[in-house]
């Protein structure tokens, strides 16, 4: 059977509409070609018709029995709707109706609530499970809690750009001060790296970016049955979030908005990466203070440049010997920067630090060291990132420019500054074609009220993209958590941001345009040794 006969005639009448669209853009909407936004139509209105069927999950025999998965079809170029598909995994949790606070009472469904943790490259098909947490029995009682796996990502027609074998290079250095010698050896391997995406993905790879992610959570939308989208996005979700408002502001009921992205597209993205690592050495800085604030308990110095000193020290040491032969100055780096997100990870961060360099390895190799048994999965979420940050926008293509901005911010935020660059770098030489930056914006009517969360000290997403965001969304509300730099807000532990969460999401209640909350709780400092 055609796809053209499921469609509906006011599907085709829709269609009709915007096939007479210049075919240079989209009305409103610069630079977007109207064959994409048809095509998008084309492909909701299929997905619409077809439904998801959900049943057990793969893995079901690890799952609560509320959980339940499904797949639905998108097209690889939404210019070309009737031409190759991928399909991409969803899981759902049904709304349970039960008010955590009145068991006699019985919630309405609201609908379905669409979640991405960001990324790019992370899988949001387990969220769902969520609803099990008591910060978010509300909002599952009232709304289906849908995760997926955006394209590339896990079973969604997985990118790869090399063997996960060889994906774990552990142990290894992580220079402060790159010479130039190590430089050479990094282009050449990010040169590598970008040769075997295209090789391994072909004419695939330019179809893995922003935009397509937006105009699959339509088709997702529209899947799901629902006419409008309550959609909540974590770090880079926020930003193909911040797409969707921009190409559908008609099909949004609710939006969230979780630790911004940057849209400004002048920060697409290679100057958010600046901004980036000059916000992770505040939060090193936030790190090294709670540390020597319980000298008591670490022993790593009672002032953060004391702690600053044992930490060059553990590198120094674990240059000329890996622990375990397996965690070098890199896995040090690497795990210190997981602390960086969030300040959960504090206390045993500081634990395994403190250990090693009193000669007990086991904590830092537990952490830090390479898992291979994870290989797969982490290979696949870089591949995802690498494609969908070097198609979305155009990067320097001269080393001599990230040599220079790089070398001139690492004076003053040394801590991330090279590895960041290292991770970026096959987007100088990346072979496929590069996209340009949509102008998110919307004007004052033309979107429904969203809700923006941030923390002032956040380094992954730096608030001023909180800001940026909301200037740009017209009749947005930002909700601020003061003196705090966990990456990731909602749903945590402060009750405050909570209450602004579940009001909008249950209510479609809004504070004033600008609403702050104190700082939850520092972490509790945990001895060496301790679970």
């Amino acid at each position: 059977m055609r796809a053209a006969a499921l469609y509906s005639a006011a599907g085709s009448l829709l269609l009709t509409t915007l096939a007479a669209a210049p075919a240079t853009g989209t009305p409103g909407v610069p630079g977007v070609r109207a064959a994409e936004l048809t095509g998008t139509a084309l492909a909701a209105a299929h997905a619409r018709a077809r439904g998801i069927d959900f049943g057990k999950c793969p893995d079901a025999q690890d799952l609560p029995g509320t959980m339940e998965c499904g797949t639905v079809s998108v097209p690889l170029d939404y210019a070309h709707p009737d031409g190759k598909q991928i399909k991409l995994t969803v899981g759902r949790a049904r709304a349970t109706h039960k008010d955590p606070h009145n068991s006699k009472r019985r919630v309405p469904r609201q609908g379905s609530l669409v979640y991405n943790p960001g990324g790019p490259g992370a899988s949001g098909l387990y969220f769902p499970l969520i609803g099990m947490l008591p910060e978010w029995k509300r909002i599952a009682s009232a709304y289906d809690l849908v995760g997926y796996a955006p394209r590339g990502v896990d079973k969604s027609a997985p990118l790869s750009c090399e063997d996960p074998k060889h994906f774990f290079k552990a142990p290894s250095q992580s220079p402060t001060y790159p010479s130039e010698s190590y430089k050479k050896e990094r282009i050449a391997e990010a040169k590598s790296y970008a040769r075997g995406c295209a090789k391994r993905s072909g004419s695939k790879l330019r179809f893995y970016n922003s935009l397509n992610n937006a105009r699959d959570l339509d088709v997702l939308r529209a899947a799901l049955g629902e006419d409008r989208l309550t959609f909540m996005g974590a770090s880079y979700g926020t930003y193909f979030g911040a797409l969707y408002a921009t190409l559908f502001p008609s099909h949004v009921r609710r939006m969230v908005f979780d630790s911004a992205v940057n849209p400004d597209p002048e920060q697409i993205w290679y100057r958010n990466n600046l901004d980036q690592s000059a916000a992770f050495e505040g939060r090193w800085a936030d790190f090294r203070e709670w540390i020597a604030k319980h000298d008591d308990v670490y022993g790593l110095g009672d002032t953060p440049e004391k702690v600053l000193g044992n930490y060059r020290k553990a590198e120094a040491r674990l240059a000329e010997k890996p622990a375990g032969g397996k965690v070098g100055p890199a896995q040090l780096q690497g795990a210190i920067l997981s602390a960086g997100y969030y300040d959960d990870y504090w206390p045993h961060s500081a634990a395994a630090l403190s250990s090693y360099l009193k000669g007990d390895p086991k904590q830092l190799i537990q952490q830090a060291g390479p898992t291979p048994g994870a290989a797969v999965e982490a290979e696949n979420g870089n591949a995802v990132y690498t494609a969908v940050e070097c198609n979305d926008a155009a990067w320097p293509t001269e080393w001599s420019v990230w040599d220079r901005d790089n070398t001139r911010l690492a004076r003053v935020a040394p801590f991330e500054t090279w590895d960041n660059v290292w991770m970026n770098l096959p987007c100088a030489y990346w072979p496929a074609p590069r996209q340009q930056p949509l102008d998110v914006r919307t004007g004052p009517g033309e979107l429904p009220p969203v809700l923006i969360l941030a923390a002032e000290r956040d380094a992954a997403t730096p608030y001023d993209g909180a800001l940026e965001l909301q200037r740009r969304l017209s009749d947005s509300v930002l909700v601020t958590e003061r003196d705090a730099g966990t990456h990731g807000i909602a749903g945590g532990s402060n009750k405050c941001v909570n209450g602004y969460l579940d009001a909008y999401l249950l209510e479609g209640r809004l504070p004033e345009r600008r609403a702050a909350c104190a700082p939850h709780a520092e972490p509790k400092a945990a001895r060496p040794g301790s679970k």
